[in-house]
């Protein structure tokens, strides 16, 4: 063997020290390194009986909670969470904005990185935080399951790390949701059957109580939360629910936006914010500096931009002061405030919150924005129709056919087998094509009137990326069977939404108005409703990665895509290997 000069080995050294400092998110597992901790968590998917609003259900739930427990982690920290799948679904859980660098089989999306867990087995999902603080979640990620498994996922800075704002007395997590008095996964299925809308919920909840303000709603039906006077406290919002956006409010009280998907954003003052499926928002409320000898009401309800069916309920929970010279408020009953919240369709108000989210933009906080684009994409999303199957019989969809959506008018099928998984062992062929149509195959006016053909191509298509592309999509709603917004969520990424806009997008114009500087980054896209919204982001994560609108009506029709991203030359730019246990199909 020939002899290495120590020249060589400086030089591959150096070489080394300086791919660490130019790409530190692509180590694996780096606990050991950056002095985080390995955290174990075991998730036993269970059944439990639970009732709301008078009705008592057998439901999915981890470890019999509803909502599922909270995760909480540091960046830099192993998390390392075993589920036992009990009941007769199969189930897969998705970590919500956690980035997975390299560990996308961590990731969850059944049939896109993993085959799901079937009964009786169980997967251990192994992931490092790296690069990331502050609040996100965790949901299954199969069928509708997500209605009744979900819980927080709550990252704090590294130990000696501060916030960018003023330190919370206390930390309040709280989730949105949507309660069914059916099942869920019998109202999904006999919507796919019968190719009509699925029916709605029958209330959102709060941290899976929905509030007095409904029909039948027992005493233990309501969230209460606690604060005392002349406190500064965190509130972790996450909405995780199925179908809709909510605007969300607190009677008589103001809140500061500081967060927006687990990064932070400039501050700013706001009596209500908007968040759709699938976002997160931390908000500092600063409690009055005295007694205040009432109540609040913490509501919420839907932003509806769609033309089809919804629930138009509110979700309240209680925010009671608590009195600093008595411990039980002398079981005084004191009056209840209630916010006043925007009109369900308030457009206006919805683009002026969007506008106002932006990146800190420092040196400690960074925003990356990607200024050199390799690759540009225009995705027309929406609704359309398929031809009615069922013989004999007509479907309850538009014109007697069945409800669909898509990207570029290709509605997802999902695989039989995991994406990921046939890209890493070679064995694509009838599996998924590489062929995603890159602009729209059908050119027509998105915003204006549509075309009378609605009928959507369907299909299981990947878009291939190098690793290290710098991307920008224009994301498009159109006005087939009505202009909608839509919630599109990216894995494996976040991205910086660089312009947002109403009508059609014009390459000429728009990109003059981009925001390169501090656009707000994120993982969930607000598409506006008869507009568009781009986003840039950098392929610097190899995997399969899904993106899809985040109202589970929708991607059960086929608003769905995936991205698969190459592996780099250098080997902290590759997958690393399946895991021993990563369920069959």
């Amino acid at each position: 063997m020939a002899a290495i000069s120590p020249s060589k080995t400086l030089m591959s050294f150096t070489v080394f020290l300086v791919a660490l400092c130019i790409f530190p998110q692509v180590n694996a597992h780096p606990a050991h390194i950056n002095g985080g901790k390995t955290r174990h968590y075991k998730f036993n998917i269970q059944m439990k009986n639970v009732t709301r609003l008078c009705h008592t259900k057998s439901m999915v739930t981890v470890n019999g909670k509803f909502p599922g427990p909270r995760i909480f982690a540091r960046e830099g920290d192993r998390l390392l969470i075993e589920v036992v799948n009990n009941v007769q679904h199969n189930i897969s859980i998705h970590w919500h904005g956690i980035r997975q660098l390299r560990s996308g089989w961590a990731d969850g999306p059944a049939y896109i990185t993993q085959c799901p867990i079937q009964t009786g087995n169980s997967y251990v999902y192994n992931f490092t935080v790296i690069g990331q603080r502050g609040t996100l979640f965790w949901h299954a990620h199969i069928s509708w399951l997500r209605a009744t498994v979900y819980g927080p996922l709550i990252i704090r800075p590294k130990l000696g790390d501060n916030y960018p704002f003023t330190k919370p007395y206390k930390e309040i997590p709280l989730i949105f949701g949507e309660w069914y008095n059916g099942d869920p996964e019998e109202i999904i299925k006999q919507a796919l059957q019968t190719g009509g809308g699925p029916n709605v919920s029958n209330a959102y909840t709060i941290n899976g109580f929905p509030g007095p303000l409904n029909n039948c709603s027992a005493k233990d039906d309501t969230l209460k939360v606690r604060v005392i006077p002349g406190k500064m406290y965190l509130l972790r919002v996450i909405n995780a629910a199925l179908n809709e956006d909510l605007f969300f409010s607190i009677a008589n009280h103001s809140l500061i936006v500081v967060e927006a998907d687990a990064v932070y954003v400039k501050p700013f003052r706001a009596n209500t914010v908007l968040i759709t499926p699938g976002q997160t928002t931390n908000l500092l409320l600063e409690t009055k500096s005295r007694f205040p000898r009432a109540n609040f009401f913490m509501a919420a309800s839907p932003y509806i931009t769609g033309t089809g069916k919804f629930g138009n309920s509110t979700v309240a929970g209680v925010l009671e002061y608590g009195n600093p010279s008595r411990s039980d408020n002398g079981g005084k009953k004191f009056p209840v405030f209630k916010p006043t919240l925007p009109a369900l369709n308030d457009t206006v108000f919805a683009t002026d919150f969007a506008s106002k989210l932006r990146s800190l933009a420092t040196r400690e906080f960074p925003a990356n924005v990607p200024v050199k684009i390799d690759r540009r994409y225009f995705f027309t999303i929406g609704l359309g129709t398929t031809p009615c199957d069922r013989a004999n019989v007509t479907c309850k969809g538009p014109k007697g056919a069945k409800f669909a959506s898509s990207v570029n008018n290709v509605s997802f099928v999902r695989p039989n087998t995991a994406l990921l998984q046939s890209h890493y062992t070679g064995k694509s062929r009838g599996v998924y094509g590489s062929d995603f149509p890159v602009y729209p195959t059908r050119w027509f006016n998105y915003t204006g009137t549509p075309p009378n053909n609605t009928v959507v191509g369907k299909g299981t298509r990947v878009e291939v990326l190098p690793f290290g592309a710098g991307v920008e999509l224009i994301l498009q709603d159109t006005s087939i069977l009505g202009a909608e917004s839509h919630p599109v969520h990216l894995h494996g990424f976040n991205f910086f939404v660089v312009g947002r806009g109403f009508g059609n997008f014009d390459p000429e114009n728009d990109p003059k108005n981009y925001n390169l500087v501090d656009p707000v980054e994120r993982n969930t896209v607000a598409v506006p409703s008869g507009g568009w919204a781009s986003i840039r982001f950098l392929a610097d994560n190899p995997g399969v990665w899904f993106m899809h609108c985040h109202f589970e009506a929708h991607a059960a029709w086929g608003l769905e895509m995936a991205w698969l991203v190459l592996d780099g030359k250098l080997p902290y730019q590759k997958m690393l290997p399946p895991p021993k246990d990563l369920p069959k199909c």
